[in-house]
């Protein structure tokens, strides 16, 4: 006896096994190598529910989260329990967003210790001068100092300082007779960044294959005006310090340390 084959089934057992879900059949024309039975097969008519049929659609009003914090009580405490929208999302972007960086520090004005007043004796720890004794004329900003040698004592010209890298001591050179116009001119910041480019190495220094430019071999010449400000502020300076014996010597004297000095011992 031949094997009944399986496939396709039997018309009445397709019927029966559609009708009994509540799906529909339509008898128009289908396309070519579709059974016309499995036309609306899985969709189900308007008036019966989608399978299964033991489920309905949800119809209850949905809960929406409220775009406010929440206050919730946790034991006998109470916490705000933030928005969704406020969370901390799980996810980051795949571009960088540049974002402005928020600095809580407040820009204070810089305030200078209470032993760097006018006509302190101050030592040098670092730079071209270290280890001279200078007296201080002014207190600029950003922690900067205007002093001064005198040149003609110790070689130190008009130039400022890092208040950081100086020691003041406790004596103080009288500092009346001093022309206060001519200091607050000097004291500007173009008076020390005006002569800072000029002479540049150009093609010639370049291709001279390590000689010495011509430039480099002559001596720097300083400015009149620069050297007319700086006899202007040692001569009143100077004629304070002669009056006080040794202290001229004491400015033109560096200051070393020798082994066994404890410098946190010392009286300055």
């Amino acid at each position: 006896m031949p094997h009944k084959s399986l496939w396709p089934p039997r018309r009445a057992t397709i019927h029966k096994w559609v009708s009994a879900r509540g799906f529909t059949f339509s008898t128009h024309k289908l396309a070519s190598g579709v059974h016309k039975d499995f036309q609306h097969f899985g969709r189900a008519s308007p008036s019966v529910s989608s399978f299964p049929l033991h489920t309905q659609p949800d119809t209850t009003a949905r809960v929406t989260m409220s775009a406010k914090p929440t206050t919730k009580k946790f034991g006998k405490s109470t916490r705000v329990v933030p928005a969704a929208s406020e969370k901390a999302k799980k996810w980051y972007n795949a571009d960088d967003e540049c974002e402005p960086k928020k600095v809580r520090k407040a820009v204070r004005p810089w305030t200078p210790r209470s032993t760097l007043q006018p006509g302190t004796v101050l030592i040098i720890l670092a730079g071209r001068f270290r280890g001279k004794r200078v007296v201080l004329l002014k207190t600029l900003d950003q922690g900067v100092l205007l002093v001064t040698g005198p040149f003609k004592i110790n070689g130190v010209p008009l130039r400022r300082v890092n208040s950081r890298y100086v020691i003041a001591t406790s004596y103080k050179v009288n500092v009346s007779g001093l022309d206060e116009k001519k200091i607050t001119e000097i004291s500007q910041p173009k008076y020390f960044t005006a002569e800072k480019a000029k002479d540049k190495a150009g093609e010639e220094a370049f291709f001279q294959q390590g000689e010495k430019p011509e430039v480099a071999l002559q001596k720097k010449k300083i400015n009149s005006s620069r050297a007319a400000d700086q006899k202007a502020i040692d001569k009143a300076l100077l004629a304070n310090i002669k009056k006080v014996d040794m202290l001229a010597s004491y400015l033109g004297s560096s200051f070393s340390l020798r082994k066994g000095d404890k410098p946190h011992e010392m009286k300055w």
